[in-house]
Protein backbone atom coordinates (compact mmCIF):
# COMPACT_ATOMS: atom_id res chain seq x y z
CA UNK A 1 0.00 0.00 0.00
CA UNK A 2 1.30 3.34 -0.87
CA UNK A 3 0.74 5.38 2.20
CA UNK A 4 2.53 8.97 -0.19
CA UNK A 5 0.74 12.06 0.74
CA UNK A 6 -1.41 10.49 4.05
CA UNK A 7 -2.34 13.16 6.23
CA UNK A 8 -1.11 13.76 9.81
CA UNK A 9 -3.81 11.68 11.33
CA UNK A 10 -3.97 9.10 9.13
CA UNK A 11 -0.35 8.22 9.42
CA UNK A 12 -0.52 8.45 12.66
CA UNK A 13 -3.76 5.65 13.01
CA UNK A 14 -1.82 3.62 10.84
CA UNK A 15 1.00 3.88 13.61
CA UNK A 16 -1.65 2.99 15.84
CA UNK A 17 -2.52 0.01 14.10
CA UNK A 18 1.39 -0.94 13.56
CA UNK A 19 1.96 -0.63 17.57
CA UNK A 20 -1.83 -2.84 18.33
CA UNK A 21 -0.17 -5.58 15.48
CA UNK A 22 3.68 -5.66 16.59
CA UNK A 23 3.34 -4.44 20.20
CA UNK A 24 6.65 -1.71 19.08
CA UNK A 25 7.75 0.39 16.52
CA UNK A 26 11.16 1.35 15.39
CA UNK A 27 11.66 5.25 14.08
CA UNK A 28 13.87 4.03 10.92
CA UNK A 29 11.19 1.59 10.32
CA UNK A 30 8.81 4.06 10.00
CA UNK A 31 10.44 6.73 7.61
CA UNK A 32 10.72 3.96 5.28
CA UNK A 33 7.20 2.77 5.29
CA UNK A 34 5.89 6.14 5.02
CA UNK A 35 8.53 7.67 3.11
CA UNK A 36 8.95 10.65 5.56
CA UNK A 37 11.95 12.04 7.48
CA UNK A 38 12.28 11.01 10.94
CA UNK A 39 11.31 14.63 12.25
CA UNK A 40 7.50 14.07 10.44
CA UNK A 41 8.00 10.30 12.40
CA UNK A 42 8.91 11.35 15.72
CA UNK A 43 6.24 14.21 15.81
CA UNK A 44 3.62 11.81 15.07
CA UNK A 45 5.15 9.83 18.07
CA UNK A 46 5.44 12.74 20.37
CA UNK A 47 1.85 13.86 20.12
CA UNK A 48 0.48 9.96 20.31
CA UNK A 49 2.31 10.11 23.61
CA UNK A 50 1.09 13.42 24.64
CA UNK A 51 -2.92 11.65 23.94
CA UNK A 52 -1.77 8.31 25.99
CA UNK A 53 -1.83 6.14 23.26
CA UNK A 54 1.66 5.25 22.97
CA UNK A 55 4.90 5.00 24.87
CA UNK A 56 7.98 6.51 23.39
CA UNK A 57 10.79 4.72 23.87
CA UNK A 58 14.61 5.04 22.65
CA UNK A 59 14.26 4.93 18.72
CA UNK A 60 10.70 4.25 18.48
CA UNK A 61 7.70 3.72 20.44
CA UNK A 62 5.46 0.86 22.13
CA UNK A 63 2.49 -0.26 23.68
CA UNK A 64 1.31 1.70 26.30
CA UNK A 65 0.53 -0.58 29.37
CA UNK A 66 -2.00 1.03 31.92
CA UNK A 67 0.22 1.84 34.60
CA UNK A 68 2.89 0.45 36.46
CA UNK A 69 1.06 -2.21 38.24
CA UNK A 70 -0.38 -3.72 35.12
CA UNK A 71 0.99 -7.17 34.79
CA UNK A 72 -0.32 -9.35 31.71
CA UNK A 73 -0.89 -12.71 32.56
CA UNK A 74 1.54 -15.80 30.81
CA UNK A 75 -0.46 -16.64 27.95
CA UNK A 76 -0.81 -13.07 26.85
CA UNK A 77 2.70 -12.42 26.78
CA UNK A 78 3.96 -15.78 25.14
CA UNK A 79 3.29 -14.49 22.08
CA UNK A 80 5.24 -10.96 22.34
CA UNK A 81 8.61 -10.87 20.52
CA UNK A 82 8.64 -14.18 20.25
CA UNK A 83 11.54 -14.56 17.24
CA UNK A 84 13.52 -11.96 19.81
CA UNK A 85 13.10 -14.12 22.89
CA UNK A 86 14.16 -17.09 20.69
CA UNK A 87 16.90 -15.76 19.20
CA UNK A 88 18.13 -14.35 23.24
CA UNK A 89 17.31 -17.61 24.39
CA UNK A 90 19.53 -19.84 22.14
CA UNK A 91 22.63 -17.61 22.74
CA UNK A 92 21.80 -17.54 26.87
CA UNK A 93 21.77 -21.29 26.88
CA UNK A 94 25.20 -21.12 25.85
CA UNK A 95 26.36 -19.32 29.05
CA UNK A 96 25.12 -22.67 30.77
CA UNK A 97 28.16 -25.54 31.52
CA UNK A 98 27.57 -29.21 32.51
CA UNK A 99 27.07 -29.84 35.88
CA UNK A 100 26.10 -26.07 36.68
CA UNK A 101 23.26 -25.24 39.23
CA UNK A 102 21.07 -22.52 38.10
CA UNK A 103 18.30 -20.06 38.67
CA UNK A 104 15.14 -19.24 36.15
CA UNK A 105 13.10 -16.51 37.16
CA UNK A 106 9.22 -16.62 35.71
CA UNK A 107 8.93 -15.40 32.69
CA UNK A 108 8.14 -15.84 28.41
CA UNK A 109 11.57 -15.49 28.07
CA UNK A 110 13.02 -17.68 30.85
CA UNK A 111 10.51 -20.26 30.03
CA UNK A 112 11.58 -20.04 26.12
CA UNK A 113 15.84 -20.48 27.79
CA UNK A 114 14.53 -23.44 29.23
CA UNK A 115 13.82 -25.45 26.27
CA UNK A 116 16.98 -25.02 24.90
CA UNK A 117 19.06 -26.11 28.34
CA UNK A 118 16.74 -29.40 27.51
CA UNK A 119 20.15 -31.18 26.34
CA UNK A 120 22.76 -29.36 29.21
CA UNK A 121 24.19 -32.73 31.06
CA UNK A 122 23.95 -32.54 34.40
CA UNK A 123 22.09 -30.00 35.28
CA UNK A 124 20.51 -28.32 38.47
CA UNK A 125 17.29 -25.80 38.10
CA UNK A 126 15.86 -23.95 41.07
CA UNK A 127 12.96 -21.85 39.85
CA UNK A 128 9.62 -20.49 40.63
CA UNK A 129 8.12 -20.66 37.66
CA UNK A 130 5.60 -23.22 36.95
CA UNK A 131 6.07 -23.16 32.74
CA UNK A 132 9.55 -23.12 33.37
CA UNK A 133 9.10 -26.32 35.53
CA UNK A 134 6.75 -27.66 33.19
CA UNK A 135 9.32 -27.66 30.04
CA UNK A 136 11.80 -30.04 31.96
CA UNK A 137 9.34 -31.88 33.39
CA UNK A 138 7.85 -32.37 29.62
CA UNK A 139 11.42 -33.78 28.31
CA UNK A 140 12.97 -35.46 31.91
CA UNK A 141 16.19 -37.08 32.02
CA UNK A 142 18.24 -38.51 34.98
CA UNK A 143 21.07 -36.62 35.23
CA UNK A 144 18.78 -33.51 35.94
CA UNK A 145 17.34 -31.81 38.99
CA UNK A 146 14.74 -29.56 39.19
CA UNK A 147 13.19 -27.84 42.10
CA UNK A 148 10.10 -25.86 41.73
CA UNK A 149 9.56 -23.65 44.94
CA UNK A 150 5.93 -23.68 46.75
CA UNK A 151 4.25 -20.29 46.93
CA UNK A 152 1.16 -18.09 46.10
CA UNK A 153 1.01 -18.25 42.19
CA UNK A 154 0.97 -14.72 40.04
CA UNK A 155 -0.60 -13.74 36.77
CA UNK A 156 2.47 -14.50 35.19
CA UNK A 157 2.73 -18.38 36.23
CA UNK A 158 5.28 -17.35 38.97
CA UNK A 159 5.21 -18.92 42.46
CA UNK A 160 5.66 -16.37 45.09
CA UNK A 161 5.84 -15.05 48.78
CA UNK A 162 6.97 -16.48 52.04
CA UNK A 163 6.81 -20.56 51.44
CA UNK A 164 9.26 -19.11 48.02
CA UNK A 165 11.41 -16.94 49.62
CA UNK A 166 12.32 -19.71 52.37
CA UNK A 167 12.96 -22.00 49.54
CA UNK A 168 15.57 -19.51 48.00
CA UNK A 169 17.00 -18.47 51.19
CA UNK A 170 20.49 -19.22 51.45
CA UNK A 171 21.43 -20.88 48.31
CA UNK A 172 24.59 -20.46 46.40
CA UNK A 173 23.81 -20.62 42.36
CA UNK A 174 26.83 -20.75 39.76
CA UNK A 175 23.82 -18.30 37.46
CA UNK A 176 20.59 -16.65 37.60
CA UNK A 177 18.63 -15.90 34.45
CA UNK A 178 16.49 -13.27 35.34
CA UNK A 179 13.44 -11.92 33.02
CA UNK A 180 12.28 -8.69 33.76
CA UNK A 181 9.22 -6.24 33.14
CA UNK A 182 10.85 -3.38 32.38
CA UNK A 183 14.50 -1.72 32.48
CA UNK A 184 14.89 1.62 33.09
CA UNK A 185 18.36 3.77 33.78
CA UNK A 186 17.32 5.47 36.91
CA UNK A 187 15.26 2.66 38.44
CA UNK A 188 17.10 -0.48 37.06
CA UNK A 189 14.81 -3.58 36.73
CA UNK A 190 11.53 -3.39 37.53
CA UNK A 191 8.60 -5.85 38.32
CA UNK A 192 4.55 -4.87 38.42
CA UNK A 193 3.93 -7.48 41.47
CA UNK A 194 5.39 -6.80 45.01
CA UNK A 195 5.21 -10.55 46.15
CA UNK A 196 7.50 -11.56 43.09
CA UNK A 197 9.78 -8.18 43.11
CA UNK A 198 10.72 -9.64 46.56
CA UNK A 199 11.14 -13.28 45.95
CA UNK A 200 13.30 -12.55 42.73
CA UNK A 201 15.26 -10.44 44.86
CA UNK A 202 16.56 -13.89 46.87
CA UNK A 203 17.23 -15.16 43.12
CA UNK A 204 19.12 -12.38 42.64
CA UNK A 205 20.39 -12.81 46.05
CA UNK A 206 21.39 -16.16 45.35
CA UNK A 207 23.15 -15.81 41.92
CA UNK A 208 27.29 -15.90 41.97
CA UNK A 209 26.79 -14.48 38.41
CA UNK A 210 23.08 -12.53 37.44
CA UNK A 211 22.16 -12.60 33.50
CA UNK A 212 19.09 -10.68 32.24
CA UNK A 213 17.10 -11.62 29.31
CA UNK A 214 15.05 -9.08 27.84
CA UNK A 215 14.24 -8.01 24.88
CA UNK A 216 14.70 -4.50 23.75
CA UNK A 217 11.12 -3.08 24.11
CA UNK A 218 10.99 -3.34 27.82
CA UNK A 219 13.32 -0.78 28.00
CA UNK A 220 11.70 2.51 29.34
CA UNK A 221 9.37 0.30 30.92
CA UNK A 222 8.80 1.25 34.71
CA UNK A 223 7.37 -1.63 36.64
CA UNK A 224 6.18 -0.62 40.33
CA UNK A 225 8.64 -2.12 42.17
CA UNK A 226 12.80 -2.01 42.01
CA UNK A 227 14.58 -5.17 42.20
CA UNK A 228 18.14 -4.19 41.56
CA UNK A 229 20.25 -1.38 39.76
CA UNK A 230 21.55 -2.30 36.27
CA UNK A 231 24.85 -2.35 37.64
CA UNK A 232 23.70 -5.72 39.47
CA UNK A 233 23.64 -7.32 36.06
CA UNK A 234 26.86 -8.96 35.19
CA UNK A 235 25.29 -9.88 31.95
CA UNK A 236 22.25 -8.90 29.77
CA UNK A 237 21.06 -10.34 26.68
CA UNK A 238 18.96 -8.63 24.66
CA UNK A 239 18.34 -9.36 20.90
CA UNK A 240 18.77 -6.98 17.63
CA UNK A 241 16.33 -4.43 18.23
CA UNK A 242 17.97 -2.49 20.76
CA UNK A 243 19.07 1.22 19.74
CA UNK A 244 22.59 2.66 19.69
CA UNK A 245 21.33 4.39 22.73
CA UNK A 246 19.75 1.60 24.44
CA UNK A 247 23.00 -0.72 23.88
CA UNK A 248 25.21 2.95 25.03
CA UNK A 249 23.31 2.99 28.65
CA UNK A 250 23.42 -0.45 29.40
CA UNK A 251 27.41 -0.49 28.60
CA UNK A 252 27.87 1.86 30.72
CA UNK A 253 26.34 0.02 33.51
CA UNK A 254 26.57 -3.51 32.73
CA UNK A 255 30.11 -5.62 32.41
CA UNK A 256 29.18 -7.46 29.55
CA UNK A 257 26.06 -6.80 26.75
CA UNK A 258 25.60 -9.05 24.49
CA UNK A 259 23.07 -8.58 21.07
CA UNK A 260 21.50 -12.03 19.83
CA UNK A 261 20.38 -11.62 16.46
CA UNK A 262 17.59 -13.48 15.10
CA UNK A 263 19.24 -14.68 11.98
Amino acid sequence: MNRDGLLAADRQQSILDLVAEKGWVRVSDLTRTFQVSDMTVRRDLVELDRQGLISRVHGGAKARRSDSRHEPGFDAKRGEMEAAKHAIATVAATLVSRGQTIGLSAGTTTATLARYLLEVEDLTVITNSIPVAQVFRESPRPDRTVLLTGGQRTPSDALVGELAVRSLTGLNLDLVFLGVHGIEERVGFTCPNLLEADTNRYLIDAAQHLVVVADHTKWGVIGLVSMAPLSRADTIVMDHGASAEIRAALESAISEVIIADPA
